[in-house]
C-alpha cells in the first residue's frame, strides 16, 4: 500500500477518534407538553437529564406523563443522531463508514 494512503488512512482515523470523543460535548434538548418535559441528552445518546414540571405530575392520568416522556426522549434521540452524523461528516467530507452514528 502506497505509504502516502496509509498515512492519510492513520489521519482521518485519529479526526474520526477525536470527532467521537467530542460527541460526548454536543447536547440536544427535546420538549412535549408545551415544555411540561424535557430532556436533554449527548451526542453519544447518553441522557443527562430528564425534568418533569410538576403540573403534569398526576396519579390518575400516569399514561399521559409516559407519553410526553416518550415523545421528548424520541425528539432527543432524533435531534442527537443528526447533530452526531453532522459532526462527523465534518470529518469524513460526507462520506458514509460503516459503524459511525
Amino acid at each position: 500500500m502506497d505509504k502516502r494512503l496509509l498515512r492519510q488512512a492513520q489521519q482521518l482515523q485519529a479526526k474520526l477518534a477525536k470527532a467521537q470523543e467530542e460527541l460526548g460535548d454536543i447536547t440536544a434538548e427535546a420538549t412535549s407538553g408545551g415544555g411540561a418535559v424535557k430532556v436533554v441528552i449527548d451526542g453519544r445518546q447518553k441522557v443527562h437529564s430528564v425534568e418533569i414540571s410538576p403540573e403534569v405530575i398526576n396519579v390518575e392520568d400516569a399514561e399521559l406523563l409516559q407519553d410526553l416522556v416518550m415523545t421528548a426522549m424520541n425528539e432527543a434521540i432524533a435531534k442527537s443522531q443528526e447533530l452526531a452524523s453532522k459532526h462527523l461528516g465534518k470529518v469524513t467530507g460526507g462520506l458514509s463508514i460503516p459503524g459511525l452514528t
